[in-house]
């Protein structure tokens, strides 16, 4: 995996632990779904440690056709000098939803970065949900990750993720020292449709508690919707009745560039009421979009 060249200043050799590339460092999983009998199954996987994928789940009733599949990483958490890579490739009518077991802590890195990419092919008449759990960065960790996204203009991707401030508890909130988060989706012929960042940098003197940031909250996330079944005016009236009496979170929605679809992002203040909020916007857009309100996932 590359670095960008200001990552690359953070790309040094690891003293007293496992180097970049050793054994466990590298984590790679490959999924292709397609449809077979009715539901949607795994054609083809590969993995390798830290990263996991269980045997895919239905648990949804009025989709009984989506597989559900669940992505674990083995041990607490990603450590300095980890690279991990997550390609997920939805074949036309398949309907997946690909999410993680638990939240993804980042651990301190004193002398490297923790990186993720993350590939996501949608076919035509295919559905993607990429919806990780929330992303925990420990004091003075640095993470990395890069999401990009190949839909067809016949498919359908929700994609979303979240951001916590740290472990509050140990009276973390805003210590780590790099969050750096893209996204980028094309056309199978190569054509952009849009690009996003967030990077939030404690440490270069433009808190992520401030007035231009996240305005004094903790918690942000981001939800995307790519797909050509309704307009997206449309879909921004969903979201936004979705929300509407969601006071405890500040949220705002737009239709994307290339009438491609909308994105939305929240700030919140907890971990709970920012799910609360992801949830009820992505079961309204979901229903609007699928004909299927949000399942339950059982994370408890």
């Amino acid at each position: 995996m590359s670095l960008t060249d200001e990552l690359a200043t953070f790309d040094e050799p690891i003293r007293g632990g496992l180097r970049v590339g050793a054994p466990g460092k590298v984590g790679a999983l490959e999924l292709e779904l397609t449809p077979a009998a009715g539901v949607t199954r795994v054609q083809r996987q590969y993995q390798a440690a830290p990263l996991h994928a269980f045997r895919p789940i239905y648990l949804d009733p009025v989709r009984p056709d989506m597989a559900f599949v669940f992505i674990q990483q083995s041990g607490d958490g990603y450590v300095q000098g980890d690279r991990c890579r997550v390609d997920v490739a939805c074949q036309a009518g398949a309907a997946a939803h690909v999410t993680t077991q638990a939240a993804t802590k980042v651990f301190a890195a004193r002398q490297n970065v923790a990186a993720q990419l993350v590939h996501l092919d949608v076919a035509p008449d295919a559905v993607l949900e990429y919806l990780p759990d929330p992303v925990v960065p420990c004091r003075g960790s640095r993470f990395f990750q890069r999401i990009d996204v190949t839909a067809d203009e016949g498919g359908t991707v929700i994609l979303g993720e979240t951001l916590l401030p740290g472990r509050v508890a140990h009276g973390e909130r805003h210590v780590y020292e790099l969050y750096w988060s893209e996204t980028e989706v094309r056309r199978p012929d190569g054509s952009l449709l849009f690009a996003d960042v967030l990077r939030l940098s404690p440490g270069d003197g433009a808190h992520p508690l401030s007035i231009g940031m996240c305005g004094g909250h903790d918690v942000v996330a981001s939800l995307y919707v790519v797909t050509s079944r309704i307009d997206p005016a449309e879909l921004v009236v969903v979201i936004r009745g979705a929300l509407a009496l969601r006071l405890d979170v500040v949220a705002g929605v737009s239709e994307l560039p290339n009438h491609c679809g909308v994105v939305c992002r929240l700030l919140g203040d907890s971990s709970k009421t920012m799910q609360a909020a992801v949830t009820s916007a992505w079961s309204e857009l979901r229903l609007a979009v699928l004909g299927a309100p949000a399942p339950n996932l059982r994370k408890g």
